[in-house]
């Protein structure tokens, strides 16, 4: 699956700026001096992470995922995981107080489990900021990040709203409203392959390492990450609508929870061995 940049408005800026966000000669310089320096670890305090899970057929995801990796899957299906939130001053951890100086983008992030515990592999990154999604793709190989037309992700009481509108980009379309409820019940198909609502959401939400395929290298970058989600901070989300086209044309309803606040880290980056 491609994940090449396209800039959310026509016109001449827009087709600069995606060469440049597709560049694989700036991406090599930048490889060639970033790697003869120290990582320097990452830190947001996030909030309001809103997850929506299907269970998607295995061989269709499988298929979406370079060769060699191998999804998680029960009974023929694997769960395909989209989490959006707004993040709390994102930047260098040795920055201390001088953090809250910085923006607090929203993100969402589009994701297959591997059977390899702990690990995900990231099929779509979306901010809503250009400095943002250009930076990531500029600095970093393991977000390629896509700038849509407009970015919604808020909070009303207990409702959650947020709209992906990729206009003419490459961002994904995604609309969906949620409501905090009192149920801790599991969908048929994620009951079939947890045993409650405790397991599936540790599963999907406790991840410790990110990876993506890096377009022209043939290897895989890979990030390891700091997520330290209180579970008995976790509110059950009922779905109110949703649409979302790459969970598929049949996909049903999504098991949603979210997480009012934890403090995210990006740890390391690196290139796996070729």
């Amino acid at each position: 699956m491609t994940n090449a940049y396209i800039h959310p408005t026509p016109g001449l800026p827009g087709r600069l700026l995606a060469r440049l966000a597709n560049s694989r000669r700036l991406a090599g310089v930048r490889r060639a001096v970033f790697s003869r320096l120290p990582f320097l670890t990452l830190e947001s305090n996030v909030r309001d992470v809103v997850y929506l899970t299907w269970m998607m057929d295995a061989a269709t995801a499988q298929a979406m995922v370079p060769a060699g990796l191998r999804l998680w899957q029960h009974n023929g299906l694997t769960p395909f995981s989209i989490l959006t939130y707004r993040h709390g001053h994102f930047g260098p951890a040795l920055a201390g107080p001088a953090r809250r100086l910085l923006p607090s983008p929203l993100q969402s992030n589009w994701r297959f489990y591997l059977e390899e515990p702990g690990k995900v592999y990231f099929v779509r990154n979306i901010m809503d900021s250009t400095v943002h999604a250009l930076g990531t793709r500029i600095f970093s190989d393991i977000l390629p990040t896509h700038l849509p037309k407009r970015f919604v992700h808020e909070r009303d009481g207990e409702e959650y709203t947020t709209v992906i509108d990729p206009g003419a980009g490459s961002a994904p379309l995604l609309k969906a409203r949620t409501r905090v409820s009192g149920g801790r019940e599991l969908p048929h198909d994620l009951a079939c392959a947890f045993g409650n609502w405790e397991e599936a959401v540790r599963f999907l939400a406790c991840q410790h390492t990110a990876m993506i395929e890096v377009p022209g290298l043939g290897r895989m970058a890979e990030s390891e990450i700091s997520l330290p989600i209180a579970l008995d901070e976790v509110l059950p989300l009922d779905a109110t609508s949703v649409a979302c086209p790459m969970a598929g044309a049949n996909a049903g309803t999504p098991f949603c929870f979210a997480v009012p606040r934890v403090r995210f880290r990006v740890l390391s980056e690196s290139l796996a061995a070729s």
